[in-house]
């Protein structure tokens, strides 16, 4: 009877399921971007960290050099506010980008995507947008990249997973940008591409808070945020993540 109770503890030992281990997936810099775009954007204000990328060209007031004759550029200043967005997508996830973007996410559920933690890290020295003269005028300006280098969303969690080859959910978290965090959600969606997973993901922030939360000067912002043409800061990566160890 010992022996028969002996038994049945080592058949439970060996069949129960394995508690889950933690996986990490790590960001690919050299597949991987960060953007902005402003709405109404001018037809000029949006920037990326890989301007490289054969989809993307910048708009009016663009320096010398960025002309593509095989791309259409937009024209003309309207305030008209613009449903696309981003404005200028990449098609496919090439190794044309800066290392501007690095991070990681960890999971002990990879197939529902429940259980997620994680920090993406920008670093927005390497943001473009065309105009050398704009983009170093944000750098001091605007992003006080000296004293502030990275801007930072943490992930807290995952709602509203909607499973499938292209997975859909909200990223709960914390957006740090001049060393202020508030509380944040955006919207992403992630599928197998580029020899791992591609996630795409971007959310919002009132211009107005550039000034009232973050701490820019209302002068470096001027009629943009002042004028309140400006309606909506968009914000957004698009990073291709490889599993650890894979």
């Amino acid at each position: 009877m010992r022996w028969f109770s002996r038994t049945l503890v080592l058949c439970f030992v060996l069949t129960r399921p394995a508690i889950a281990q933690s996986e990490r997936w790590v960001v690919d810099p050299a597949l991987s971007l960060a953007w902005w775009q402003i709405n109404p954007h001018l037809n000029h204000l949006w920037a990326t960290t890989c301007p490289g990328d054969p989809s993307w060209r910048p708009g009016e007031d663009r320096g010398a050099g960025w002309l593509v004759p095989d791309l259409k550029t937009p024209r003309g200043y309207a305030a008209i506010a613009d449903t696309v967005v981003p404005l200028l997508p990449r098609k496919w996830a090439l190794p044309l980008c800066a290392r501007a973007v690095r991070g990681e996410i960890a999971t002990s559920d990879a197939s529902g995507w429940k259980e997620v933690r994680g920090l993406i890290v920008l670093r927005p020295d390497s943001l473009v947008t065309g105009l050398a003269m704009r983009d170093e005028y944000a750098r001091k300006a605007v992003y006080e990249s000296v004293r502030y280098p990275d801007i930072r969303f943490t992930i807290d969690s995952l709602t509203d997973i909607q499973p499938g080859d292209t997975l859909r959910a909200t990223i709960v978290g914390t957006f740090e940008f001049r060393g202020v965090k508030r509380a944040a959600t955006a919207s992403a969606k992630a599928w197998r591409n580029a020899g791992g997973l591609r996630v795409m993901a971007q959310f919002t922030v009132v211009p107005r808070d550039l000034i009232n939360v973050y701490g820019v000067s209302s002068v470096a912002l001027g009629l943009g945020v002042g004028g309140q043409v400006w309606k909506t800061l968009h914000l957004g990566v698009d990073v291709v993540l490889k599993r650890e160890g894979a």
